[in-house]
């Protein structure tokens, strides 16, 4: 919805990001995996064939994104896969910190950013109930 507005660069940084949001709780599963390719999708690009959370620099993925606007709709967009699983893991929870300070804004915006993600999760937990209904 949103991360179709990203630019070319931003997409496949912010594809590496949410890899590396979804494995920071250590507990990557379906559910996050499925966020994933919805966003490979959106931003029409192909999902990585493997990831190294080792290898990856938050600080430089982090310099991707120039803009506000982007900065923003990357931050609403990592809120769905956060809540996917229905738990807000104590890592992702530093790592949206880290990313607020980093780009300057208000702690309390990026509440209503984790409710506006978790009403967007359970949507989709719904929608996807409604489509399977009866297979």
């Amino acid at each position: 919805m949103l991360l179709m507005q990203l630019e070319a660069r931003e997409k496949f940084s912010f594809l590496q990001l949410a890899h590396y949001l979804a494995r920071i709780d250590k507990s990557y599963g379906k559910r996050e995996e499925e966020v994933i390719l919805d966003y490979c999708t959106e931003m029409g690009i192909e999902n990585l064939d493997s990831f190294e959370i080792d290898t990856f620099c938050l600080e430089e993925n982090l310099n991707n994104y120039k803009s506000t606007r982007s900065q923003r709709i990357i931050l609403l967009e990592l809120m769905i896969l956060i809540h996917i699983d229905n738990n807000f893991h104590v890592n992702e929870k530093h790592l949206i910190k880290k990313m607020t300070e980093k780009f300057g804004f208000d702690l309390k915006d990026i509440d209503d950013y984790s409710q506006w993600g978790k009403s967007v999760a359970m949507l989709s937990q719904v929608a996807n109930i409604f489509i399977n209904e009866g297979n």
